[in-house]
């Protein structure tokens, strides 16, 4: 984890992005592989490092699924992705199962500027980053994720040796193993907080573990570019948000059924923001990145001409009132990261 974990990527990214990848033949059938190494594998990017501690295997096995043993281990780490990381929407599946100190996270990098970056979904006995570098949070993909930002200087880099980079962390509040990572949410929110990404380098969804014993399955697919846009646009339902925020950047999310049609950001004065979808369900807006004096204040929003005033709806989880946030409804205003709900598409 933070306390060495991630030395050995930056080793093994230099050898690839310096020297060139090693492939394995790209066959469907099982391979199991326990040497340090990266490469392509049925359509797949992956890579592997283990310093050589305990007893690791990390087996390829059809398209973009992996299983690992290990055990009694110092520090291993191996996963499937994309030489190419970026905004993606990334769909995983499978089970993970760590008897100490391990997580499963999408990982990357970034260069220009250089950057280390970990969404991760879950973990064994201790939860990354350990609660240094906190910035606030980001709600994606039915969850809300905590965001650090933490810093390693002198340390080696896909770049070679004594680099002095970011490291962006989200971390889901709730475990979970499998579901969607649409990437874009966290890029837009790390922005947000001045926590910019540059070129992207590779992507892999990683089990790593550290002085730990365990095992996974896991399966990664590719659901698409993961634009702020979000997912859910596109359709005959059309929904407008007049909104503002207090000092502007605040960022609104629009959902329905918890699937996101469209992310906005917000300047000082009110403006109409609209978007279309064919999703079913309930309608939410939601404020994702509050930050001191950052508040958002929605007038009302418009479905297919349908007014629904903010101030007539019993469900804001972003009020401050009563002394907490989500302490009350009937309001314009959320002043903390939650959402105001407007009931049920037509």
């Amino acid at each position: 984890m933070e306390r060495r974990l991630s030395i050995w990527k930056p080793l093994l990214a230099a050898a690839a992005y310096l020297v060139g990848l090693a492939f394995l033949p790209t066959a469907n059938a099982q391979q199991c592989i326990n040497w340090s190494q990266t490469g392509n594998h049925g359509g797949y990017f992956y890579s592997f490092w283990t310093d050589g501690g305990g007893s690791v295997t990390f087996c390829l096995q059809n398209n973009g699924r992996y299983t690992t043993q290990w055990t009694n281990v110092g520090n291993w780490v191996g996963g499937k992705g994309w030489q190419t990381g970026g905004r993606r929407v990334v769909n995983y599946s499978g089970t993970f199962n760590p008897s100490g100190n391990a997580y499963l996270a999408l990982y990357g990098w970034t260069t220009n500027p250089l950057v280390e970056y970990y969404i991760v979904d879950s973990w064994g006995t201790w939860r990354p980053p350990g609660g240094q570098g906190y910035m606030g949070t980001v709600y994606s993909d039915g969850g809300w994720y905590d965001v650090y930002r933490t810093q390693r200087v002198n340390a080696p880099c896909i770049l070679g040796n004594n680099c002095t980079f970011y490291q962006y962390w989200s971390v889901r509040q709730q475990k979970r193993v499998g579901g969607t990572i649409t990437t874009g949410n966290h890029f837009d929110a790390w922005a947000s907080y001045g926590m910019p990404l540059g070129t992207h380098s590779y992507m892999v969804m990683a089990t790593e573990g550290y002085q730990s014993s365990g095992s996974s399955d896991i399966t990664v697919s590719d659901g698409g570019s993961g634009g702020g846009g979000g997912g859910g646009g596109g359709g005959s339902k059309t929904i407008t948000v007049r909104a503002r925020g207090s000092v502007g950047g605040e960022q609104i999310s629009l959902r329905v059924n918890n699937q996101v049609v469209q992310n906005w950001t917000l300047g000082t004065s009110f403006q109409n923001y609209t978007a279309t979808t064919n999703l079913s369900g309930g309608i939410t807006v939601h404020f994702t990145n509050d930050d001191g004096p950052r508040d958002v204040q929605i007038d009302y929003i418009q479905v297919n001409g349908q007014i629904r005033q903010s101030e007539h709806q019993s469900y804001n989880t972003g009020l401050y009132a009563n002394g907490r946030c989500g302490g009350g409804g009937y309001s314009e205003w959320m002043h903390c990261n939650g959402a105001i709900g407007y009931g049920n598409t037509p």
